[in-house]
């Protein structure tokens, strides 16, 4: 991998690290240190992830605009103010003003991050986003074991360690990056047959791409909402439920020198491997009808984990493929903002089915969900012009 992506991947670390410090224990600031009722304090995390739906927008079409390197100092300047001001004011109401801002801000670095990563390594492929990906969980992993121990001493010092780590993500950004010497997107060379591409067709791909990334998105988030509650009612302990997260983290980070082998030998195109993916999806979520035990949703863990390793790096490649010149950083803001959006309305459509009609129907849907995505997998790239393959090449429409 070209050094610059080095420090990028060590950037997002960092920067997911600090977030992961906060984001888990949101809920249980608000509630028990502010005194609001749980109500407010899921009001308060919508508030966040809308944010980061905008700032994911916006973050991509300032890529296309004035580059990588600028839109990143802008989302972690904004996300450091953010988090300085919660330093100082972290009471009631200024905590939620600043969580929005938060989300804003994080959600300008995350699309560009993405398009960033494939412009600095685009004969890299998947492998770019991979990288990105298997970055990212570190920090997630990181940031949560970390946080509740850090919290045990005083919230304030999670504040701090978020804005400290924020600095350092800002510092890698600066010292890495400022001089790679990148093309504007505008006069970015292309395939001649990615010029002769009908908008129509790619935005009617990038349509069905999103749709199914977004579903098995808001399915996904029922692990550490409904079925967290589900598990409860089980009468599995909240240790052992941890322990699922903890078998999740783990998975990403060990397992990914032999899935690579495995994706490189059997899933060669970038459409084979998201329909595997979103069917491996179909058959998690089915492993949870009559789950009793801990045991049951740990397989069923696992194989969602393996699930997400697979389709979470390869839809931002795929789409990074389709995006027509100059318009990588839209796309990327598109992606990433429908996987913000999946995860803000995940918890409240879920819980209100839950709660209506019982978590076997819920079960259900999330299967029928992933279905869909399945076949959106199959359709996106049904009205695009099949690309001439050279010498036995398999393109990334190939399956």
């Amino acid at each position: 991998m070209p050094r610059a992506l080095w420090w990028l991947l060590v950037g997002m670390a960092l920067n997911v690290t600090g977030a992961s410090f906060l984001w888990p224990l949101n809920t249980i600031y608000l509630h028990e240190q502010l005194d609001q009722p749980l109500a407010v304090a899921g009001a308060v995390l919508m508030l966040n992830s809308g944010g980061s739906v905008i700032g994911s927008l916006v973050g991509g079409v300032l890529f296309d605009r004035i580059g990588g390197f600028r839109v990143l100092l802008a989302g972690a300047v904004l996300t450091m103010a953010a988090l300085a001001g919660l330093n100082v004011w972290h009471g009631w109401p200024h905590y939620a003003v600043f969580l929005a801002l938060v989300g804003i801000g994080s959600g300008v670095v995350f699309p560009a991050a993405s398009a960033y990563a494939g412009a600095i390594w685009p004969e890299g492929g998947r492998w770019a986003f991979n990288a990105l990906y298997v970055a990212q969980n570190i920090g997630v992993a990181v940031g949560s074991a970390l946080g509740g121990f850090v919290a045990s001493y005083s919230f304030s010092f999670v504040f701090l360690a978020n804005l400290l780590l924020y600095a350092a993500f800002l510092a890698i950004v600066t010292v890495g990056l400022r001089r790679i010497p990148l093309l504007p997107p505008a006069r970015t060379k292309r395939p001649a047959e990615a010029e002769k591409v009908p908008s129509r067709a790619v935005g009617w791909a990038l349509a069905l791409l999103c749709a199914g990334y977004g579903l098995c998105w808001l399915s996904y988030v029922q692990w550490s909402t409904t079925i967290a509650a589900y598990t409860r009612e089980l009468e599995i302990p909240v240790g052992q439920y941890s322990l699922l997260w903890t078998i999740n983290g783990a998975l990403i980070v060990l397992a990914q020198p032999v899935l690579s082998r495995v994706i490189h030998r059997f899933m060669p195109g970038m459409k084979r491997q998201t329909v595997i993916g979103f069917a491996i999806f179909v058959v998690s979520f089915a492993m949870l009808f009559g789950a009793d035990s801990l045991v049951e949703f740990a397989a069923s863990m696992v194989v969602l984990t393996i699930a997400e390793m697979i389709v979470w790096p390869a839809i931002p490649a795929v789409v990074n493929e389709l995006a027509p010149q100059g318009k990588a950083g839209l796309y990327q803001g598109i992606v990433n903002g429908t996987a913000t959006a999946g995860r803000m309305i995940g918890p409240v459509i879920g819980g209100w089915i839950a709660d209506a009609f019982g978590m076997k129907l819920l079960i259900g849907l999330l299967v029928a969900f992933a279905l869909l995505a399945v076949a959106a997998s199959l359709l996106y790239d049904r009205w695009l012009p099949r690309p001439t393959e050279k010498a036995g090449e398999k393109t990334a429409a190939t399956i």
